[in-house]
């Protein structure tokens, strides 16, 4: 018969306080809740000191179904229910539940490290951050985004880094990320720091590359041309059935925040306050 345990979830394990980790799966999962991501949610909360009817009680809420009046003991009969309520819904809905609970939790951060290192360790594209489950790329790209950020908060270009978090926030969205939405906002981070850079407010990025060329060395300028000529045809013009792919969209935003953080970089308020 399954107990709560009484362990304190805020207190860093062993591996942690030594620095082992597990090392991380490549991304394999992004549309889908593995069963063992079911469970180990759970347990996890289980571990957090929840009991049977806690779980039932946000679930149920959650997933908008009523509980079953003819369960009435903790174990087994409500651990039963919460265990088929989180196998038998919808893959999306998993991770409505996930968020759901940390709205909930005190151990808010002890809960999304859980979450977090599990997506990690098996492969699963998303991230549990400040309450919203979020697309994450593999380490390269999340090191580009988090400098993106970083950057243009530090130069002020706060516009741009809105953008590229609202592209992640599409492309993040579930069941259906919003494609041209994460191709518009990402294409519009870099506009943005290209207008704040050279103080021309009114040209489009095609046109500001085009007059400014000094701004990025050829031929990587052409680079950017083709960016803006891939987001007005994804993006702006988008016909029927042609609808890029997931992963090329993923390259774009990843090249979005690179080309944006190089960009900054040029900017007078950079140049003035130094290096990050």
């Amino acid at each position: 018969m399954p107990v709560a345990h009484d362990i304190n979830m805020t207190q860093e394990r062993f591996s942690k306080r030594f620095g082992y980790s597990t090392q991380e799966k490549e991304i394999a999962i992004r549309e889908d809740a593995p069963q063992g991501l079911r469970e180990f949610i759970i347990q996890t909360l289980y571990e957090f000191g929840y009991q049977p009817s806690r779980l039932r009680k946000t679930i149920c809420m959650t997933l908008r179904q009523a509980p079953d009046d003819n369960n009435w003991s903790e174990y087994p009969n409500i651990d039963y229910e919460v265990q088929n309520l989180i196998k038998d819904c919808e893959w999306f809905q998993v991770y409505d539940v996930i968020e759901a609970f940390y709205s909930e939790i005190e151990e808010k951060q002890a809960f999304a490290d859980e979450i977090n290192d599990y997506f990690k360790t098996n492969g699963i594209g998303c991230k549990l951050e400040n309450g919203q489950i979020l697309f994450r790329g593999d380490e390269i790209f999340e090191t580009h985004l988090q400098k993106a950020e970083k950057t243009l908060d530090f130069t002020d270009l706060q516009t741009a880094k809105n953008k590229i978090k609202e592209a992640i926030k599409d492309i993040s969205k579930k069941p259906n990320p919003d494609i041209t939405g994460a191709v518009q906002h990402s294409i519009a981070c870099v506009e943005c720091v290209a207008r704040g850079i050279t103080g021309d407010k009114k040209l489009t990025l095609g046109e500001l590359i085009k007059k400014n060329r000094e701004i990025i060395p050829a031929p990587l300028d052409t680079v950017i041309e083709k960016m803006w000529g891939f987001s007005s045809e994804q993006g702006r013009h988008l016909q029927e059935g042609n609808e890029p792919a997931f992963d090329e969209v993923e390259l774009l935003v990843g090249l979005s925040a690179s080309i944006s953080t190089y960009l900054a970089r040029k900017s007078p308020k950079f140049k003035e306050r130094g290096e990050t």
